[in-house]
């Protein structure tokens, strides 16, 4: 069974709660999460370039396995990253054990009142499109909510119309620009062939 279908049997029992049974799954050898890669978003890195972190607050939204929230902290930013997975923490802390970055346990769509508006910098790299499409607009309330300055929304592209099968259910123009909310505006929106790449600002 490949990692994307690993991920659509998992959503299918458990529409919120299948982070953490795959991660769970994944750390016992039977399952693979298809985002474990080696090196942080390409997107990420191409937007960074030349980014100067030294002094501001960063986060990053479910973190996975830290690969952007670490590429953000050599920048110089003071990073938290945050997953709804315990495992997924867990294993993170475990391949990073000497890490500045903040990993904790948290969920998007109820996260810690002390968040609000608390960070320069709110990294959300396809979050919002692995849960089901009627928690997106929740989902995006959030992330919004969150930022404090500057939002990167990192996602995939599609058109308006029927709702594909998922997960992902990548985000259509109109979901992009729904971030355009709680006082965030629009600075810059690119969509590269088949993704988006999305900076807000307040």
């Amino acid at each position: 069974m490949s990692a994307d279908d690993d991920t659509r049997r998992l959503q299918a029992a458990n529409p919120t709660g299948w982070f953490e049974d795959l991660y769970a799954e994944a750390d016992a050898g039977t399952a693979s999460v298809p985002w474990d890669q080696p090196h942080p978003q390409p997107h990420l890195v191409e937007w960074a370039s030349g980014v100067d972190g030294t002094g501001r607050r960063a986060l990053v939204v479910g973190c996975g396995y830290g690969r952007d929230s670490e590429f953000l902290a050599s920048l110089g930013f003071e990073v938290t990253a945050f997953d709804i997975s315990p495992t997924a923490i867990a294993a993170v802390r475990a391949r990073y054990p000497d890490s500045k970055v903040s990993y904790v346990v948290a969920d998007l769509l109820t996260p810690p009142a002390e968040w609000h508006h608390a960070f320069d910098l709110v990294v959300e790299n396809m979050t919002v499109q692995a849960l089901p499409v009627d928690l997106h607009a929740q989902a995006t309330e959030r992330v919004a909510w969150l930022t404090g300055s500057t939002l990167l929304v990192l996602a995939v592209a599609r058109e308006e119309g029927p709702v594909p099968d998922g997960p992902p259910w990548p985000l259509t123009p109109s979901e992009i620009m729904a971030f355009e909310t709680d006082g965030l505006q629009a600075r810059k929106v690119r969509r590269d062939e088949f993704r988006w790449t999305a900076e807000f600002v307040r």
